[in-house]
């Protein structure tokens, strides 16, 4: 197995299939590696000449594929999802790029279905699946990592986290920009206590313009 890879990025570029590859050089040779769109964001001309690339070797139709994260914690998470029956590799992916690593994490523990499913490709059953199996395990994971998520208990409220999402979208935020704001901002004590959704649409732009 291999659990890291340190190298030279020679390219990183998005193929037909809509995928972020990157290619690495490690020793004199070149491992094309499938990487998030997150990770993909992440890179530029001003990255380092050597980077850490944390991987899960997968193997498909007897064929090889190797998928990168920048952090052992997203690698992580991305093998748990695998372990999911019906949830493959570009599912976990998509799972990680839509909600961020900490926002997964969350919807998954609280079994938060609506959240779940706004990803592309993962309907109700396939969510309340996840939801299902990975509870427990995710809940100890996190814990045993020091991430913070909300208990079932502090879920945010669904009619005013529509209105903010509806303006969000409408001020041309993407989806996956809204959910990666919500995610991170649901660990913040000030927004899960502002007093008005128009709080929540300001903490949100405020948050977004940072990113």
């Amino acid at each position: 197995m291999i659990q890291f890879l340190r190298g030279q990025p020679v390219s990183l570029e998005r193929n037909a299939q809509n995928r972020f590859m990157l290619i690495l050089e490690v020793n004199q040779m070149g491992y094309e590696i499938q990487v998030s769109q997150g990770f993909a964001q992440g890179f530029s001309s001003e990255s380092p000449s050597l980077i850490q690339v944390f991987t899960s070797l997968q193997i498909r139709d007897e064929q090889p594929f190797l998928f990168g994260f920048s952090t052992q914690a997203e690698r992580d998470l991305f093998i748990q999802l695998i372990s999911v029956s019906g949830i493959g590799a570009q599912l976990a992916i998509a799972l990680i790029d839509t909600l961020g690593l900490e926002g997964l994490v969350q919807a998954v523990v609280t079994g938060n279905i609506n959240q779940l499913s706004k990803t592309p490709g993962v309907g109700k059953k396939t969510a309340e699946r996840l939801a299902l199996e990975l509870k427990e395990k995710l809940s100890q994971w996190r814990n045993a990592l020091g991430l913070q998520t909300l208990s079932a208990e502090m879920s945010l409220d669904a009619s005013r986290l529509e209105d903010l999402e509806l303006t969000l979208l409408a001020l041309g935020y993407s989806e996956t920009e809204i959910n990666q704001a919500i995610a991170a901002l649901s660990q913040d004590k000030g927004f899960l206590e502002a007093p008005s959704v128009e709080e929540w649409i300001r903490l949100a732009i405020t948050w977004l313009s940072q990113v």
